[in-house]
């Protein structure tokens, strides 16, 4: 069985792109040059011998096929086309095929379905902001190329007085399969067993719905990825504020299926190389997300 949870999280400050969906999303207003993701694609060389070593099945049609739940801004979401999928986690996992001589092919898909995509074949790897984590890692292989944590966010002046630590008894929005759930559900139990009232948590299918929620005043604060709460206070126009520090930091990973040790190995190398010869950096500077940053990827790293 797949373990859904533990989706995302990330260690960092502002980053760009349309998570809110409300008014800057409904105006449809394009970004400017000096917003975070602004300006042109950041570039890699391709490495004839990394390129080698990919496996003949992905490299014949010189395309990977990428799962990705692109309702995550910054990481991945859609360009105000509708269908053309951006964000940092997509810049920088560009580099990386590039690095491989492949041309990464991105196709939107729910979060929890991804997994199962990549093991049916469905995708040949998933990019979705995955935290990596041991359970994941029994069925998976996943090669580590961020850094990230938990940020909570409520209405600017915290008018509900949301304490993190004592939030027992509030309505708090988060993304359904997300590590944010298993976060709230262990706060919720201490307010139970210490006679208080349980945390009301309200799942979202999209980030951008559990953000909404909080601005509309429907939840008293929501949980999410790092620099997904600290976008969607960039993007509130002074509505949302981040609520205490960052905390619990992990790793993000390349997915791909378990018997695929050797592509993953490859992969791994190829987030080297990206790292090294700086186009890594400057993905992640563009999105405004180099806080993540990692000098080290690893496969299966330990947690």
């Amino acid at each position: 069985m797949f373990n859904f949870n533990g989706r995302r999280r990330a260690v960092i400050g502002v980053a760009g792109a349309a998570l809110l969906t409300l008014s800057l999303a409904a105006c449809g207003e394009k970004e400017s040059d000096d917003q975070p993701g602004a300006g042109p694609s950041v570039t890699a060389d391709a490495d004839s011998a990394l390129a080698a070593k990919v496996p003949d099945a992905i490299k014949a049609d010189g395309v990977i096929k990428v799962g990705t739940d692109a309702t995550y801004a910054p990481a991945e979401f859609l360009d105000t086309d509708g269908k053309t999928v951006i964000g940092f986690d997509v810049e920088l996992f560009n580099a990386v095929a590039q690095k491989l001589g492949l041309k990464a092919e991105y196709e939107a898909a729910p979060f929890d379905a991804i997994l199962p995509g990549v093991d049916s074949g469905k995708y040949e790897i998933g990019v979705s902001s995955f935290t990596i984590n041991p359970e994941r890692m029994q069925t998976v292989n996943m090669v580590s190329y961020f850094s990230a944590g938990t940020q909570w966010a409520t209405k600017a002046g915290n008018p509900n007085q949301v304490d993190p630590d004592n939030a027992c008894g509030k309505k708090i929005a988060v993304q359904t399969s997300t590590v944010q759930v298993e976060d709230l559900e262990a706060r919720s139990k201490k307010c139970t067993d210490a006679g208080k009232p349980a945390i009301s948590i309200d799942q979202y299918q999209s980030q951008a719905d559990a953000t909404a929620a909080v601005v509309s005043g429907k939840n008293d604060a929501m949980l999410a990825d790092s620099p997904v709460g600290a976008y969607a206070v960039q993007q509130s126009n002074g509505q949302l504020e981040v609520l205490g520090d960052i905390y619990e930091s992990a790793p993000y990973g390349y997915v791909v299926k378990k018997d695929q040790t050797a592509f993953a190995e490859v992969l791994q190398e190829a987030v080297q190389a990206v790292i090294a010869d700086g186009s890594y950096e400057a993905a992640l500077k563009k999105w405004g997300v180099e806080g993540g940053a990692i000098s080290t990827s690893a496969v299966n790293p330990a947690s």
